[in-house]
């Protein structure tokens, strides 16, 4: 099976009958869902099945790599890997644009109108949903300096580490006494 840098699966052959249609390929430099982007370390790789279950077909997949994140306490450029799951009911509507998701009473059916499908929605949400909120370069992480912004990590700025930051507003009381 060659690896594809386009990211979609041909169905033409399982649209009418039983069978199963396997893909994989590859996504460089950035995954993300329209505007946003994550950037990535390396190249992730990703897999697919489709499978013809009468009259619907039934997509898993999975996709591992590297996204670059900022990290939460230093903000430096942190590699978080991604190793993402994930299955979804699919129903063949000639004529449908794109993929379209139907919110049906028992379940969630994709429905997509061309025997080629667009995988680039699953993957990135998959990818994405398994990003951690906030990522840490290292669990110790000592985070910047509320003083002064120095990397702790890199640097010994001298403050102490359990002072508490300035009031964002303090410089005004200064103001207020110059006007009395």
């Amino acid at each position: 099976m060659d690896l594809k840098r386009i990211q979609s699966i041909n169905l033409a052959q399982i649209l009418e009958a039983p069978g199963t249609k396997e893909a994989s390929g590859v996504i460089e430099d950035a995954i993300g869902l329209e505007k946003e982007q994550i950037a990535l370390a390396e190249e992730a790789r990703w897999s697919v099945t489709v499978t013809n279950v009468g009259e619907e077909f039934w997509l898993a997949g999975e996709i591992h790599g590297t996204a670059m994140m900022e990290c939460r306490r230093c903000l430096a450029p942190t590699p978080v890997p991604v190793h993402a799951y994930f299955q979804h009911l699919l129903r063949y509507q000639p004529g449908t644009e794109g993929v379209q998701l139907v919110e049906e009473p028992e379940e969630d059916v994709y429905f997509f109108g061309t025997p080629d499908l667009d995988l680039s929605g699953f993957l990135a949400e998959a990818f994405v949903v398994e990003l951690p909120l906030a990522p840490l370069c290292k669990e110790d992480c000592a985070g910047l300096c509320p003083v002064c912004g120095a990397n702790r990590n890199e640097v010994d700025c001298g403050h102490d580490q359990d002072a508490e930051p300035p009031h964002p507003l303090s410089g005004l009381g200064a103001l207020l006494g110059k006007l009395d």
